[in-house]
C-alpha cells in the first residue's frame, strides 16, 4: 500500500494492542456492513458499466484480524450492491417487475440491517469477538452473495419485466444445493412477480391488458379491427391483433398459448357487448405462483370458462350452425329451385360481358329468386348479395395467394384468353358476415366458397345447355335418323350429359355432402372457437382439392371438356336445322330451340342429310370430346395413387367412355 493509502487512516492501527485492534476493527466491519466507512476500512467505488466496489484495510493492522475482516468484505460489499440497485430500480420507468423485486429487496435488507443492529447490540455489552461475527454473517452472506450476482447481472443487460423473473428462477435452479439461498431466490422470484402475475390475472379473467410499461408477453395491435376480418383474405385480425412477444416468463411458457387464447376469447365477447368476468373462487388469485402449479389449474379453469362462454353465444345466439347451413345452401347450391329459378331469369344478362353485366339488375333477379322459391323460409337468405367478376375462374384461382396453384405456362393464358367470358363464367354469389360469426366465416373462408360457387355454377349452366341440346334432339326422335349425323349428334349429345352429370354427381355427392356431414359432427364436439375454425378451414381446404380446384392440370382438362359441350350444344341447333326440312303437319312436336318444329311436324330428311360439312362438324366435336376425355380418364388414373379420392371421379369419367366406346 502507498503512502497516500496509509495517510488516509488516523493513527495507524498498529499502534494498539491485539485486543483492542480486535475492538475497533468490529466496530468499523459493523459501520462497513451498512454501507458507512470506519476509521481503518474505507470503501472505494468505481463508478462504470460494471460497478466495483473494495476495501481499503491500514496494513498495520494485525493480519489475523485482516484476515477475518476480508472474509466479511464480500457481504458488506453485497450489501452496497443491493441498495444501489434498489435506489435505481425504484424508478418509475423501470417498471413494475422491478419495483415489485426493489420492494421485496428493500425488505431483505431491513432484515439484513436489524441483524447488524443485534450485532452491534451485543458487542456494546461486550458479548462479541471478530471470530462471532464472522460466525454470525455465514447464513446471510450466501444470500446476500446470492442476490448480488443476480442485480449484477440485471444491471449490467438493463433488463425488465420477464427477464428479470426467468433470471431470478434460473438463479435458483442453480443453487438447487443451498437449500436456504433457493429458498430464498425462490421467495423473491415470487415477490418480483407479484405485479405481473396481476397483469396475468387480468387479462385471464377479464380479457385487459393493463400493461404500462410493456413487460407482459402479450402484445396488442390496435391498428387491426374487427371490420377488417371481412377484407383481409389473411384474418389477420384474428391472429395478429393479439400475439405472443419475445421473452415470455419460463413458469408459464408452457401455457402461454392458453393464455392468449384465452383471453381473446373474452375480447370477443366483450366485443359484443357480453360483459363477462371468469367467475372468482377461492383459490382463484394469480398473485404468485409456487410448485404446487395452483396458478396453472386456474389459468386452465379460466381458459375451460372463456372457451364454452365464446362457443356457447356463438351458436346460441349468433346461430353459426344456422348460417353454415345457409351458406351450403347457397354457394354450395344445396338448395336447387332457387337456383333453378334465378337462371331462368337471368339468363339474358347472365349471357353479356362482364363489364355489361348489371349487378343491380342481378341483385334484384336473385331476390325475387329467393322470395319465389322455398329459400324464402331460410331466415338467412337476405345475406346472399351478387357478384360479378373479372376475370375467369383459373385466372382467379392463380390470384387468390393461399392456394397451391403452379404458375400458369404462356400456353395455358393463350388458351384462356381464346374463349371469350360472360357473366355466367364470372357470376358468383357472396354472403355479408357480421362479427363475430366473421371470425368463421371470414374473408378468406368466403373466397374459397366462391371458388366453389363458380365451378359448381358453371357446371350446372353446361348441364343446362346440353339438356336443352337433348331436348332438340328428342324433338325429331319420330324421324328415321339411323345412321345419319343426327343419330351420331344424338349419342354424342348424351355423351355429354353423362360426363357433366357424372361431374356434378362426384362433387355433390363424393366431395360436398360426406365432408360437410363430417365436418357438422366434428362441430357438435368442437370445445372451442378455434377448433371450430380449423374444422371448418380443413372442410373447405379439402373441398377445394377434391373439387380439383387446386390441381391445375385436371382442372384445365375439366374445362375444355366444358368448353366442348357448350360449343356443341350452342351448335345444335345449326346441325338439325341443317339435316332436316320441316313441312305440313297436324302433329307438333315438342323440342326446344326449333321454333318452326313447334308448328309443323311433318318432317322430311333434306337431301343435306350426309352433307359432308354437317357430318364433319360431328365428328369433329366427337372425336375432340373423345380424346380430352381419354385424357383425363389417363390422368385421374396415374393420380389416383397419390390423391385416392380422384378414383371415384375416374369410375364415372372411365364409365362415360367405355359407354360410348360400347355405343
Amino acid at each position: 500500500m502507498n503512502q497516500t493509502t496509509v495517510a488516509n487512516f488516523e493513527k495507524p492501527i498498529g499502534c494498539y494492542s491485539p485486543s483492542v485492534q480486535e475492538l475497533i476493527v468490529i466496530d468499523d466491519v459493523l459501520s462497513a456492513m451498512v454501507g458507512i466507512e470506519g476509521r481503518y476500512i474505507l470503501i472505494k467505488t468505481v463508478r462504470g458499466k460494471n460497478d466495483d466496489i473494495s476495501f481499503l484495510v491500514d496494513p498495520s493492522m494485525d493480519l489475523a484480524l485482516q484476515e477475518l475482516a476480508k472474509r466479511i468484505f464480500p457481504l458488506c460489499k453485497s450489501f452496497l450492491l443491493i441498495d444501489q440497485f434498489v435506489e435505481s430500480r425504484s424508478q418509475f420507468q423501470n417498471g413494475l417487475v422491478n419495483h415489485a423485486f426493489s420492494a421485496a429487496l428493500r425488505a431483505l435488507l431491513l432484515d439484513y440491517q436489524a441483524m447488524v443492529a443485534q450485532l452491534e447490540h451485543q458487542f456494546r455489552f461486550g458479548r462479541l469477538s471478530l471470530q462471532g461475527l464472522w460466525f454470525y454473517c455465514q447464513p446471510m452472506m450466501r444470500s446476500m452473495q446470492a442476490l448480488s450476482i443476480v442485480i449484477q447481472k440485471a444491471s449490467v443487460n438493463n433488463i425488465s419485466g420477464s427477464a428479470v423473473l426467468n433470471l431470478l428462477q434460473s438463479q435458483a435452479k442453480a443453487m438447487a444445493g443451498d437449500n436456504a439461498v433457493r429458498l430464498m431466490l425462490e421467495k423473491m422470484t415470487q415477490c418480483a412477480s407479484s405485479a405481473y402475475m396481476s397483469i396475468l390475472e387480468r387479462w385471464v379473467y377479464e380479457g385487459v391488458i393493463d400493461d404500462p410499461y410493456g413487460e407482459f408477453f402479450i402484445a396488442e395491435d390496435k391498428s387491426l379491427q374487427k371490420e377488417s376480418l371481412t377484407q383481409d383474405y389473411e384474418a389477420k385480425y384474428w391472429r395478429q391483433r393479439y400475439s405472443l412477444k419475445d421473452g415470455i416468463p419460463s413458469f408459464l411458457a408452457n401455457i402461454a398459448g392458453t393464455i392468449l387464447t384465452t383471453g381473446k376469447y373474452l375480447n370477443v365477447m366483450r366485443e359484443c357487448g357480453h360483459n363477462v368476468q371468469v367467475p372468482p373462487s377461492e383459490n382463484s388469485k394469480l398473485m404468485s405462483f409456487g410448485s404446487n402449479h395452483q396458478y396453472l389449474e386456474c389459468i386452465k379453469a379460466a381458459y375451460n370458462f372463456a372457451s364454452s362462454e365464446l362457443l356457447n353465444l356463438i351458436n346460441d345466439k349468433y346461430d353459426l350452425t344456422g348460417r353454415l347451413r345457409s351458406i351450403k345452401h347457397y354457394l354450395l347450391l344445396d338448395q336447387g329451385d332457387f337456383l333453378v329459378h334465378f337462371m331462368d331469369i337471368a339468363r339474358d344478362e347472365l349471357a353479356k360481358k362482364p363489364d355489361e353485366v348489371s349487378v343491380e339488375k342481378l341483385q334484384s333477379l336473385l331476390d325475387l329468386a329467393l322470395r319465389t322459391t322455398a329459400a324464402a323460409a331460410d331466415p338467412f337468405h337476405e345475406g346472399l348479395t351478387c357478384v360479378v367478376e373479372r376475370s375467369s375462374l383459373l385466372r382467379r384461382l392463380g390470384t387468390f395467394n393461399d392456394l397451391e396453384v403452379s404458375q400458369r405456362s404462356s400456353t395455358d393464358n393463350d388458351l384462356e384468353e381464346t374463349v371469350s367470358i360472360t357473366g355466367l363464367e364470372t357470376f358468383s354469389l357472396s354472403y355479408k358476415v357480421h362479427w363475430p360469426l366473421s371470425i368463421v366465416l371470414s374473408r378468406k373462408a368466403l373466397a374459397k366458397y366462391q371458388l366453389i360457387f363458380r365451378f359448381l355454377f358453371h357446371c350446372k349452366h353446361v348441364d343446362r345447355q346440353l339438356c336443352g341440346a337433348w331436348q332438340i334432339h328428342q324433338g325429331v326422335r319420330a324421324l328415321n335418323t339411323r345412321g345419319t349425323a343426327i343419330s351420331r349428334s344424338s349419342l354424342l349429345c348424351r355423351s355429354m350429359l353423362k360426363f357433366i352429370n357424372s361431374l356434378l354427381h362426384y362433387l355433390t355427392f363424393e366431395v360436398i355432402e360426406p365432408n360437410w356431414h363430417v365436418m357438422y359432427n366434428r362441430l357438435q364436439t368442437a370445445n372451442s372457437i378455434d377448433e371450430v375454425i380449423q374444422h371448418h378451414d380443413f372442410f373447405l381446404d379439402k373441398c377445394l382439392r377434391e373439387c380439383l380446384l387446386l390441381l391445375p392440370e385436371l382442372l384445365k382438362k375439366v374445362e375444355r371438356l366444358k368448353s366442348m359441350c357448350l360449343q356443341y350444344s350452342a351448335a345444335t341447333q345449326w346441325l338439325i336445322s341443317s339435316s332436316i326440312d320441316l313441312g305440313d303437319s297436324e302433329e307438333p312436336i315438342d323440342s326446344v330451340g326449333l321454333n318452326k318444329a313447334k308448328r309443323k311436324s311433318g318432317q322430311v330428311l333434306k337431301s343435306t342429310t350426309k352433307n359432308v360439312a354437317v357430318t364433319d362438324s360431328v365428328l369433329k366435336f366427337e372425336k375432340e370430346f373423345n380424346t380430352e376425355l381419354q385424357s383425363l380418364g389417363s390422368i385421374l388414373s396415374n393420380n389416383s395413387q397419390a390423391e385416392p379420392y380422384l378414383a371415384h371421379l375416374a369410375q364415372w369419367i372411365l364409365g362415360v367412355k367405355n359407354e360410348q366406346n360400347g355405343l
